[in-house]
Formats: structure tokens, sequence, C-alpha cells
């Protein structure tokens, strides 16, 4: 088990690497727009997995998901390659190559704020000009029993007396 520090090095250079690698040595017009956006590497320092994001080629245009997987698929030998001469470690570790999912995890959570936020303003919205359904001061107050006064009032008679 290699150190974890170590692998998290390792796993920073692959990113560096592999990125440069397909944004100027692999010739594939299907990786112009992947960005290589993580890479988490095996304790043992056999294996790197590495997430990556596919942007369109415009704002509005969808991006090929499936055709950036084929391309970086065809070229995973080459990518390994230049992993092994770029870290110079005594084993290369194998590339796994994980579509990275955050983009689209962050705009269903920004979908839910935007709804909550809407909720909010409406019970907002709602709350103006509305009153407590029960009293004003909604803490009961001791009871004062007049039975108890009085009896306390003949007690202090006695005792005077």
């Amino acid at each position: 088990m290699a150190d974890p520090a170590r692998a998290r090095k390792l796993a920073k250079r692959i990113s560096q690497i592999v990125a440069s690698a397909i944004e100027h040595e692999v010739k594939d017009p299907r990786l112009d727009y992947v960005t290589i956006t993580d890479t988490k590497v095996t304790g043992d320092l056999h294996d790197a997995t590495v997430y990556y994001t596919v942007l369109g080629e415009k704002l509005d245009s969808v991006p090929d998901f499936a055709g950036a997987a084929a391309a970086l698929e065809s070229a995973r030998g080459v990518l390994r390659t230049k992993v092994g001469q770029g870290t110079g470690v005594r084993y290369t570790p194998t590339l796994t190559f994980v579509a990275d999912t955050i983009p689209e995890e962050s705009k269903r959570i920004e979908d839910l704020l935007a709804k909550a936020r809407e909720a909010d303003a409406e019970v907002a919205r709602r709350a103006t000009g509305a009153q407590h359904a029960g009293d004003a001061d909604p803490y009961k107050a001791p009871r004062e029993d007049s039975e108890d006064a009085e009896d306390d009032e003949f007690a202090e008679e006695e005792s005077r007396g």
C-alpha cells in the first residue's frame, strides 16, 4: 500500500498528462470538447480512474458523450503510454475513463434550490397581513384562585390572633 500523499500526487500528475495528451497529441475530433476533471488512483497505484466531462460545441448544443467515450476508449493505450513516460513509476497504472456527473448534479441541485426559493417566497407572500390563530400571548398565566386567597387571609388572621 502506497502512501496516500504519493497516490494524490500521482493522480494529479496523471490528470495533467492525460489532459495535455488529449489537447496536443491525440488527433481525434471527438475529444475537442473533453475536459479532465479529476483522477483517483488506487492505494496500490495499479489502477487510475480518470473522470471527464464533455462540453457542447455551443452553449445550447448537446454534448456527444458517446463519441467522447468511444474516442477515449480507442486512445487508452496511447494515453497509458504517455502516463508511463511522464510519471516514471515502475508499474504504469491502467486507465479507466468515467464520465463525470458533477455538472448534471449541480444543475439538478440549482433547480431544487430555485424551487425552494419559490416556495419560500410563496410562504412569505401568504404570511404578510396574516394573524396568529390564538391569543396574542400564547402562554397561560397562573390562575388566581379566590379560595386560596381567602384561606391565606384567614391563616394570617389566626396567626395574629
